[in-house]
């Protein structure tokens, strides 16, 4: 390793042990880089924001967040609450069933895993406090482990971000994601039928005959937006990035529609989706900096070159790729790995035959159980910081859903067709 790069790596993980924001660690490790190397700062700078400015794909990251941001701050996560409560609310444990249900609906909206546990999780976990059969950690691992189908389900902020680094299709890697979300679903309220047996939690009380037919009424507009999104996007109306604008336009019509957002909220709901889209570009320019110094420095074709030599076949590289990423998912941002890491795996991948859209679903499903694991699981922290349960008592309660999560990312890497059979039937063209 040369001295450049071993600058950049020093800086970087100084700074991150001072906590320094990771965007800007990255930012410096590569001005590090460029100034030990004696290269054009200017140059390179150009080089970043061009490929910034040209990312038509990259629209679509703050557009999809607004519409987040939108659906919590009307009165949406409710009504889609009520909704599942009236679809499976009878279940054993049936609100920690309705959190799951909620969290499949919620994510054909947001595609984000943080928004999903702020907005939707946050309506169950409330009512799964006030119940005496649901523990603490319980509850905050049901709303930990359903937000992991946030992204997953499409549309998805991650998936956008790993087209933006391997040129694969929005369009074939959202249709990707749809089975596996519902397999992670399908095992999670299997975790939840199973603990909810052993505890002994009894079913919820079913809703009146009289709301019923209300209560599926005041949940069917929300439901419309998965609808239009991804009906729009696979007739060809529009791509994915007008979808997310679609989606965001659609989220404002349906605040306004249920009178939920003053101007004042719209104003606090656009300062939000501005603080957040500013930190994931930022993040995303540094990474367009280390990748540059990665490649370089002929980073990618080496560990091309060192997994050649090492023989593997395209099923023992996914194990690999998939050991590699839970472990750096318990201290790692999602985007660091999606931006910095990935990009050096794609080439090496392309190499062994593996259709990079199963890859891209294989390596955002990992990513989002590193969103629960800890020491640095995002989502619990950001339901630590929601409801006050102590990370220690829903990592403890949620076992049963990380070895669930864990046999849906087995069972996706070995079984391509779950994510590949819907793009191929729908005539996308997929391959390494």
């Amino acid at each position: 390793m040369n001295t450049g790069l071993l600058v950049l790596l020093a800086t970087l993980a100084l700074l991150l042990v001072l906590r320094a924001p990771i965007g800007l660690a990255m930012l410096c490790g590569g001005i590090a880089y460029l100034g030990v190397t004696g290269q054009d700062m200017g140059l390179v700078a150009e080089q970043v924001l061009g490929g910034l400015m040209g990312s038509y794909v990259l629209l679509a990251v703050p557009l999809f967040i607004f519409a987040a941001n939108l659906m919590n701050a009307g009165t949406v996560s409710e009504r889609l609450f009520a909704l599942s409560h009236l679809l499976v609310g009878r279940w054993r444990a049936g609100l920690a069933q309705v959190d799951i249900v909620v969290s499949v609906i919620f994510s054909g909206m947001s595609g984000s895993a943080i928004a999903d546990a702020a907005g939707p999780g946050l309506v169950t976990l409330k009512q799964m406090l006030a119940k005496p059969h649901y523990t603490p950690g319980f509850a905050g691992a049901v709303v930990v482990a359903s937000a992991t189908i946030g992204p997953i389900i499409p549309p998805s902020i991650p998936m956008v971000i790993y087209a933006l680094v391997s040129g694969t299709s929005v369009g074939a890697l959202f249709l990707g994601g749809l089975l596996p979300g519902l397999l992670m679903a399908g095992l999670l309220m299997l975790g939840v039928h199973l603990m909810a047996v052993r505890r002994g939690i009894p079913a919820e009380a079913p809703v009146a005959k009289g709301e019923r037919r209300r209560t599926l009424w005041r949940g069917l507009l929300p439901l419309s937006l998965p609808v239009v999104l991804l009906g729009g996007i696979y007739s060809g109306a529009f791509t994915p990035t007008e979808a997310a604008a679609v989606a965001a336009m659609h989220a404002l019509l349906l605040a306004t529609h249920y009178k939920a957002l003053n101007l004042r909220a719209l104003y606090g709901v656009m300062l939000e989706t501005v603080r957040a889209s500013t930190v994931v570009t930022l993040i995303i320019a540094a990474a367009y900096l280390l990748n540059y110094a990665f490649a370089a420095e002929g980073v990618p074709a080496q560990l091309a070159q060192w997994v050649a030599g090492l023989q593997l076949s395209p099923w023992q590289f996914l194990l690999l790729v998939n050991a590699v990423f839970l472990v750096l998912g318990c201290f790692l941002d999602v985007s660091v790995m999606l931006l910095v890491f990935v990009p050096m795996l794609i080439p090496a991948a392309r190499a062994l035959g593996i259709d990079l859209v199963h890859f891209g679903v294989v390596v955002v499903v990992n990513m989002m159980i590193g969103l629960v694991t800890p020491p640095f699981g995002m989502l619990l922290f950001v339901t630590n910081a929601l409801s006050g349960i102590p990370v220690r008592d829903m990592v403890r309660e949620g076992w049963v859903f990380l070895v669930m999560l864990l046999l849906a990312l087995a069972l996706i890497t070995f079984v391509p067709s779950l994510v590949l059979w819907l793009p191929h039937s729908m005539g996308y063209v997929t391959g390494a």
